[in-house]
């Protein structure tokens, strides 16, 4: 079975977006509670590691936010300002996200370890050990989110939804199983950081616990915001895609040789095909007009995601155009 015909199969990207719907909408109830619990806590306690972790969560909520966002946003048919549809909505709210966890979770987890390491205040634990508990309790809370997540991506790998671009080329699925991921970590940081600080008396533990918590998010939005961020000024398809059109292009009986072929996301299942080809020797213009149309349509037909396919028509080899992905031609656009 080819590629394209396992991505048939799925019925689609829709139902694989009301799947990753509720994914995020479950984080998104789980974060909302654990940031209202961990907030009142860290206010009570004064624990810096308890308030970074709800500085964390209240980063994750607005985060999902954007993701529903970017889910209803991206749907939106092509119109006459945006002929290419919408579909690059889904890595520009994936972006916002990822400043939202750098700003709101990061930033705000390095003031807090740092004015715990500059406090000369006598130490107080009241209130650690309800702390705890509603760190504890965010745990569970958090490490569902992740599994639900986490089992929708290989559900989807399963299917060959994601195609050979792996299960988590969906940018809003991949940063849910990010924010759960680095939420199970940072909780798991701020319950032994405050355990530590418990024991040993010394706040060095807990305000360590919360830059730590600082360092993985940071490293968590950077990773995002680049993924996002290639795909916003145009990345190309990945390559197997790339070689199946062009092995279906070079298959055509009217094609001499493809001289050169871009590719670039539009969006989560639409890619732009733009080739340019040399034909055989022969053909008047109503028949090279007839071949193009029939190309066109077999390549939409091989392979769903090229929602936009151009050819432009050469009688010698492009090599410029190979050289310089910036080189469109002017020659006999088809």
């Amino acid at each position: 079975m080819t590629a394209a015909q396992k991505r048939r199969e799925t019925g689609g990207t829709r139902s694989a977006d009301r799947r990753t719907r509720v994914t995020v909408l479950v984080a998104l109830g789980a974060n909302l509670l654990i940031a209202v619990a961990k907030s009142v806590g860290g206010l009570l306690t004064g624990s810096p590691a308890l308030l970074s972790e709800a500085a964390h969560s209240v980063a994750d909520s607005l985060n999902e936010v954007f993701l529903l966002a970017a889910l209803r946003r991206s749907r939106r048919p092509a119109d006459q300002r945006h002929p290419f549809g919408y579909g690059k909505e889904r890595f520009f709210w994936s972006l916002l996200a990822a400043v939202g966890i750098f700003v709101m979770g990061g930033c705000f987890s390095f003031f807090q370890g740092v004015e715990a390491l500059k406090s000369d205040t006598e130490e107080s634990f009241g209130g650690y050990v309800a702390g705890l508990v509603v760190l504890g309790v965010a745990l569970l809370a958090e490490g569902a989110s992740l599994l639900r997540a986490v089992h929708q991506a290989r559900g989807e790998k399963g299917k060959g939804t994601a195609g050979s671009a792996g299960a988590l080329r969906d940018p809003a699925l991949r940063t849910v199983i990010a924010e759960d991921g680095t939420a199970v970590l940072g909780v798991t940081f701020a319950i032994v950081g405050m355990a530590l600080h418990m024991v040993t008396g010394q706040v060095v533990w807990e305000a360590s616990a919360s830059i730590a918590i600082g360092v993985l998010l940071v490293c968590v939005a950077f990773w995002l915001g680049r993924d996002a961020r290639a795909q916003l000024i145009g990345e190309a398809a990945d390559p197997e895609l790339s070689r199946e059109i062009r092995a279906l292009l070079a298959d055509q009986p009217e094609i001499d040789s493809v001289e050169a072929l871009f590719t670039m996301k539009m969006g989560l299942d639409s890619t732009l095909v733009a080739a340019r080809i040399d034909l055989v020797p022969g053909l008047d213009s109503e028949r090279v007009e007839e071949v193009a149309v029939r190309i066109k349509s077999s390549v939409a037909h091989a392979v769903p995601e090229a929602g936009e396919i151009f050819l432009d028509i050469t009688d010698a080899a492009a090599k410029e155009a190979a050289e310089s992905p910036a080189a469109t031609g002017g020659r006999g656009g088809a």
